[in-house]
């Protein structure tokens, strides 16, 4: 199964996600914490991508008898390659997942006892931009600079994980596309 393949289904993609926290869990916890979904679907999954290299045995023990492994995640092999050709399907296919999985982890954490939209500051506003190929590019560098440093952050006192989705693409062609005929 290729990466995209791999990754292009909401269940992994909200294994992935809860695995970027930095530390290694255990199946168990990852049923913790996608708990709208079956032990069974994310026992499935999680072996899926052990076998696509995406996540890797970090540690076994016995547990009562029972092997219990905590996987950690590899993030080198946790993105699409940016080179790889991707058609408009293949598009098409990985935003459909990653819309799906996001709209799955905003209902697992409005389920979610205590749960607090206002006081967690959750915030999902879009906005329409006029841009030229520059400011774009200007843009894109400031969200990069903003976002890149906090990405090494891992759990500690005070912290809390949040899911940040940037999402961009244009609503209509640039001015120097030719008109639709």
């Amino acid at each position: 199964m290729d990466t995209l393949e791999l990754l292009a289904h909401p269940v992994r993609l909200r294994v992935v996600h809860a695995m970027r926290g930095g530390r290694p869990l255990t199946a168990s916890d990852l049923v913790a914490r996608i708990p709208d979904v079956s032990r069974a679907t994310v026992y499935r999954h999680i072996d899926l991508l052990v076998g696509g290299g995406v996540l890797e045995v970090a540690e076994e023990r016995r547990v009562r008898g029972a092997v219990e492994r905590r996987y950690r995640l590899r993030q080198d092999r946790a993105v699409i390659d940016p080179d790889a050709p991707l058609t408009r399907e293949d598009h098409r296919r990985g935003f459909a997942a990653a819309t799906a999985a996001l709209l799955a982890e905003f209902g697992a954490y409005l389920d979610r006892e205590g749960s607090d939209p206002a006081g967690d500051l959750v915030g999902y506003r879009q906005h329409a931009v006029w841009l030229s190929e520059d400011e774009l590019l200007a843009l894109i560098a400031e969200m990069r600079a903003a976002i890149a440093p906090r990405l090494a952050n891992g759990p500690a006192p005070g912290r809390a994980q949040y899911l940040l989705s940037p999402i961009l693409f244009p609503i209509e062609p640039s001015a120097a596309d030719p008109e639709p005929s």
